[in-house]
């Protein structure tokens, strides 16, 4: 039984339908209904809700988290693997899995590095029905790498010649971005001259001589760690030949010019791409991008075709300056040769790209869940396209199906599993795998075999309201397993409603199609399978429509007067309706002039701007009805349009009741221009601190001309006043007379007041300092004030001219110190002001930690444990430890290079930490420091540990030597990274046959001190997969595969013999070119005589539409017509030169031979090409016969 949903409806039957589980409101077909209820005792398989992208690329900054949620009953458990081998995650403390999710959290932002854990990882969901896999997830670091340090030489060219800067940016993970700036940052600018190319290089055609500067400057940004690096600036100078002097001319030599190309006009050549062709390739779905560039003068123009075809007309844009041709969304239909042109006054180039359209694993049929009842059948499909077309391989429970438990209900069948005869115990989650080179496809799709009696899952006693004459659809949402079959009832005891007025659709509603009023009642539902019944009652209530018995009319009215709108709902007397006014499908305006009364809309004084439509709207719970008209406003007597503008400036500004802290301004306003004024916006000038600078005052409201306004002290005020009214706002009065306000103390004290040390011996007091116009007087100065927090000592006061910094001297180290800073004038001194605490400067520690501890892990973890140093002798802020460790080197290696040493700075007061990333079977030596804010303490005495053996690295090297008949040779080297003492080799090997199948797997233990095997007794002429891998105590490291081919039998093709070389063979065929040539030009002449011979006179009398002659001027074949219409020869059909036959009365056509209409010799047989005259050949459909062609049927296909 497959779960599905029909969208289409069906009439009630008493037949038995296919069991299938139905799920109510057409909810997904792949989804057993998440009823709560439902699912307290329903088991279900996993499924896979959520992962992560199959590439995913994690900023090394941030923690890295790998989703995978999925869903079952019972609630599935969560394994992951890393690499292909089990991800034990309780053995990495930077690892951890979320609650209830199979969620992964690896916690690299304390410790750890990002790189450590990369790696292909693949997670499973596993309850009792089965297990789900996600994808392979792909975990790569961003990388943002700096660029290469190089020498640019500054360039010197002619005016006119071209240009091309290189960029060669960074290779970054993901890509960077490339653009080209100047040292201001700001973009260079871009046209059909100077462009910039898809590889970053920036091409000019010509050069000008504003092309001058000496800061061409290419820019990389990586976005997925928002960085940006910059490439060294390359000075351009562009000289004009004709300005030089002979002074100048004498002393450049041709080697310092940037080529040596004439600034003359010239035709366009192409800087990229080279070449005359080039070739393309693309995958399905992505944006195509061809690009040329061409360089000429004058400037070249880009044009783009497709030869044998247009450009997709919705898929095609053009990108800078058409030089590149973008399509978007690709498909193999958009495969073949596109050209360029570039064509400027003297002449014009071409390039060919011939573009491929390869294709990733894409969907046709993707396996769907099936949930059963036991004894039932069903399949599984499982069917995907690409290019090359993808392989197709089955998991279940997460292992390949062929070694899986055998189940004897399931069958394999290519792409698709059959099930016979279920039981439960075929409950599986079974995984389809589409993949080629370019990308695969994993689904999960879940057999469940379930016996559950039916279950409805509507609510009891629903009410459906439905409009008379419309329909009602009436619920019955239900489950189980075999398919229940649905009946309904109406009333107490009626009979089962039958098709004739009612339709039963398959997911369990009832549909009346025209609603009627005797159509109310109480309707049963009822849900019947092998294992039990289930009912359910619903009600239906049949309401009168609601109808708008009296509509507005059209009207046309009068500027100024009243029109009224008539609007009359009639409705079911049960419902409640809400009626509605809209102007233009809008909102009323919000005036008064309109009024709404119960059937009315009424408006008075009527404008211009009321004139439109306006719509009567009545609404009900189930039903909508609306009705409109149409105001036409004119005017009774023609008047000039006024004109609106902003209002003019005010005058006349006025300084009135000068106090100490306030002013009163009065003003004058100017004409409002037919647009009352809104409000007026007053601005001042401080003529003392701020000259010249404008800053808002206050705001009054258009019908005042008077303000009292607040002032500050020693400030010299000037005012201004701008109106403004619905149009705008008008320029700035006249500014009003000066107004210097008397001094006073200051109201405020500096702020981001701090106190740190610069050295062991000072303290550094900073603050933000008051601008002049805080400052409320003259003399402005700061009371600087200090001492230590923790002792007795009296404030040390000192007061400074107005700077923003004191640094206090011969303090003692790392002591916390209590600091004011109170600004003051010459009138007095400002508020108390606050207490803030800094600290003097710090020293290097004094002391080491004790008691270094190392314990290991494993063969490439470590874990460090130290005794923390007493506070005192830190003296500083403690910034945490610094373990420093090494590996130890052999005398030789030390005597080459010097030991690296590796840091890992664990934060604040930590006493442990871990050591990742260490090689296996190694000598360590480590010890460990405090740090503070000024550096690093002394170093602990070293402590030295070694490491386990590990697993090896793959071989240096594997090389196939002395292939025979029969046998193979292997050499290889040791891995460059034993990681112990290596105990043996394994090698793998299995054949591949023609369609790349791979054969059985042989395994063969060879001794650790081999670096060469012979393999014996293998098949001629068979290619072998090898796989070889090293192995020590600790288990088997990575592998080097290599392929090779054992020797032909020469007996067996010494008796092949190349037909292309004998010598009757090449002699056949020059006599029947030497007859073709003849019989050419007999014709040739024939027809150029106009006489008629009996093919043509044939032809003339019975005008038979499937005749059709050769042509003459490309030896093709078409219809006689007196247009000299030349159509081409159908395909399929051969016609010879003295007669015309069909092809279904011949029965010797070229499809007999070889490959058809597409037929062709081998190269010693001249016939190339195909009847149809082209000039290309096209490619080979169907399967290509691999046998070369007969000289007879050579000969054959001429008779």
């Amino acid at each position: 039984m497959q779960l599905k949903i029909m969208p289409k409806k069906k009439y009630l039957s008493a037949g038995r339908v296919p069991l299938v589980l139905f799920l109510c409101q057409m909810i997904s077909a792949l989804e057993v209904p998440l009823d709560p209820k439902l699912l307290e005792d329903l088991v279900q398989p996993p499924t896979i809700t959520q992962q992560s992208p199959k590439d995913y690329i994690i900023d090394p900054r941030e923690n890295i988290v790998i989703q995978c949620e999925a869903k079952g009953k019972p609630p599935p458990s969560f394994s992951w693997t890393r690499n292909g081998t089990h991800f034990d995650i309780d053995k990495d403390p930077l690892v951890t899995m979320r609650p209830g999710s199979g969620t992964l959290v690896i916690n690299i932002m304390s410790e750890g590095k990002a790189e450590t854990y990369e790696g292909v990882y693949q997670c499973t969901a596993r309850n009792e029905r089965g297990a789900a896999i996600s994808n392979n997830i792909v975990i790569r670091p961003s990388r943002s790498p700096l660029w290469t340090k190089e020498k640019l030489e500054p360039i010197t060219l002619r005016n006119g010649q071209s240009l091309v800067l290189p960029c060669r940016p960074p290779i970054g993970l993901p890509p960077a971005i490339i653009f080209w700036m100047d040292n201001s940052f700001q973009r260079l600018p871009q046209s059909e001259r100077v462009s910039q190319g898809l590889n970053g290089d920036l091409y000019f055609s010509n050069v000008l001589p504003e092309d001058t500067r000496e800061d061409y400057i290419c820019y990389a940004r990586f976005n997925h760690t928002q960085t940006i690096q910059q490439k060294q600036p390359i000075s351009v100078k562009v000289i004009s030949v004709d300005e030089l002097n002979d002074t100048i001319a004498a002393n450049l030599s041709d080697t310092e010019f940037y080529g040596a190309k004439s600034s003359k006009e010239r035709p366009p050549t192409l800087l990229t791409p080279e070449g005359n062709a080039s070739h393309k390739e693309e995958l399905r779905g992505n944006v195509l991008s061809l690009e040329c560039i061409a360089e000429g003068l004058p400037t070249p123009i880009i044009y783009w075709i497709k030869e044998d075809g247009t450009l997709p007309i919705n898929r095609t844009l053009y990108r800078n300056f058409k030089k590149t041709l973008q399509i978007t969304h690709v498909s193999e239909a958009d495969s073949g040769n596109y050209q360029c042109i570039a064509k400027n006054a003297l002449g014009a180039v071409h390039h060919t790209i011939s573009v491929t359209v390869k294709a990733a694993p894409y969907w046709i049929t993707a396996p769907q869940n099936l949930v059963l009842s036991p004894g039932e059948d069903g399949t599984l499909i499982c069917r995907a396209n690409g290019n090359p077309k993808p392989t197709i391989g089955w998991l279940t429970n997460g292992v390949p199906i062929e070694i899986a438990p055998d189940d004897p209900s399931r069958k394999i069948d290519g792409d698709t599993i059959i099930f016979t005869h279920v039981q439960e115990r075929s409950s599986a989650v079974y995984q389809c795998n589409a993949s080629n080179e370019y990308g695969y496809l994993l689904a999960n799709a879940f057999v469940n075999v379930l016996a559950e009696p039916p279950r409805i899952l509507t609510s009891a006693n629903t009410l459906y309201q439905v409009i008379a004459n419309r329909p009602a659809l009436l619920d019955c949402a239900f489950f189980g397993s075999p398919l229940p079959t649905i009946e309904w009832f109406k009333g107490a005891k009626g009979r089962a409603l039958h098709e004739d007025i009612y339709v039963l659709h398959e997911n369990g509603t009832l549909e009346i199609p025209v609603a009627q009023k005797d159509s109310t009642g109480t309707y049963t539902c009822v849900a019947r399978n092998k294992l039990g019944v289930a009912k359910n009652e619903v009600h239906l209530e049949i309401k009168d429509p609601t109808r708008i018995i009296k509509q507005p009319e059209y009207a046309v009215v009068q500027r100024g007067s009243k029109v009224s709108f008539e609007c009359k709902v009639k409705h079911d007397h049960t419902l409640i309706p809400t009626v509605m006014w809209l102007k233009d499908n809008g909102e009323l305006p919000s005036e008064k002039r309109f009024t709404v009364d119960k059937d009315h809309l009424v408006i008075t004084d009527v404008s211009d701007d009321d004139g439109g439509t306006y719509t009567c709207m009545a609404n009900t719970s189930l039903d909508d009805v609306s009705a409109s008209a149409v105001l036409r406003v004119v005017a009774p007597t023609p008047t000039p349009a006024p004109i609106y503008d902003v209002p003019n400036p005010p005058f006349d500004l006025e300084l009135t009741n000068q106090l100490d802290k306030s002013v009163q301004l009065t003003w004058t306003p100017g004409d409002d221009n037919n647009s009352p004024i809104t409000k007026f916006i007053i601005e001042y000038e401080d003529g003392m601190h701020e000259a010249g600078l404008w800053h808002h005052q206050a705001e009054v409201s258009g019908t005042q001309t008077t303000a009292q306004l607040k002032l500050s002290p020693y400030v010299n005020y000037s005012f201004r006043v701008m109106a403004e009214n619905n149009i705008g706002r008008s320029s700035p009065s006249e500014a009003s007379e000066q107004y210097l306000t008397k001094a006073a103390e200051p109201d405020q004290n500096p702020t981001a007041v701090e106190g740190l040390g610069t050295e062991p011996d000072n303290l550094v007091i900073t603050w933000k300092p008051l601008n002049g116009f805080e400052s409320n007087g003259p003399g402005l100065q700061y009371k600087v004030s200090w001492r230590q927090k923790d002792g007795d000592d009296e404030w040390t006061s000192v007061v400074v001219a107005n700077v923003s910094k004191y640094i206090v001297s011969g303090t003692p180290t790392f002591v916390p110190y209590l600091i004011k800073v109170q600004a003051l004038n010459d009138v007095g001194f400002a508020p108390e002001p606050a207490t803030v605490m800094g600290h003097s400067g710090e020293d290097l520690p004094m002391v080491a930690p004790g008691n270094v501890r190392v314990s290991v892990v494993n063969s490439t973890l470590a874990e460090v444990h130290w005794d923390p140093v007493p506070l005192k002798s830190i003296r500083g802020h403690l910034q945490g430890y610094r373990v420093y460790y090494w590996k130890a080197q052999s005398s030789s290696k030390r005597d080459r290079r010097h030991i690296e040493k590796k840091i890992l700075t664990f934060q604040g007061s930590k006493t442990h930490g871990m050591l990742p990333g260490l090689e296996p079977y190694s000598h360590y030596t480590l010890n460990v420091r405090v740090v503070n804010g000024k550096g690093e303490g002394p170093a602990s005495s070293d402590r030295g540990f070694h490491t386990p053996e590990g697993v090896p690295s793959a071989p240096s090297s594997l090389k196939i030597v002395n292939p025979t008949l029969d046998s193979l040779t292997l050499e290889w080297d040791p891995p460059s990274h034993p990681n112990g003492i290596l105990t043996e080799y394994t090698l793998k090997y299995q054949p591949i046959n023609s369609t790349h199948e791979l054969g059985p797997l042989v395994d063969i233990k060879i001794p650790a001190n081999k670096t060469r095997w012979t393999l014996k007794n293998l098949n001629f002429s068979t290619r072998y997969k090898f796989y070889f891998s090293a192995q020590t105590s600790a288990g088997s490291g990575s592998q080097i595969t290599e392929e090779a081919i054992t020797t032909v039998d020469e007996a067996m093709a010494s008796r092949q013999v190349d037909i292309a070389t004998q010598g009757w063979f090449i002699g056949l065929m020059c006599a029947v070119a030497l007859l073709i040539l003849i019989l050419l030009i007999v014709c040739f002449i024939r027809r150029n005589k106009g006489g008629k011979y009996p093919v043509k006179e044939k032809e003339d009398a019975h005008a038979d539409p499937e005749i059709q002659p050769m042509k003459e001027d490309d030896g093709t074949f078409g219809e006689y017509s007196d247009a000299e219409d030349h159509k081409p020869l159908k395909k399929g059909s051969r016609t010879p030169s003295d007669r015309t036959v069909k092809k279904e009365d011949s029965d010797d056509s070229l499809v007999d031979y070889g490959e058809g209409v597409n037929g062709q010799f081998n190269e010693d047989g001249s016939f190339i090409g195909q009847y149809s005259g082209k000039k290309e050949k096209e490619p080979a459909e169907g399967n290509e016969s691999s046998e070369a062609p007969s000289p007879v049927n050579a000969m054959n296909s001429f008779v």
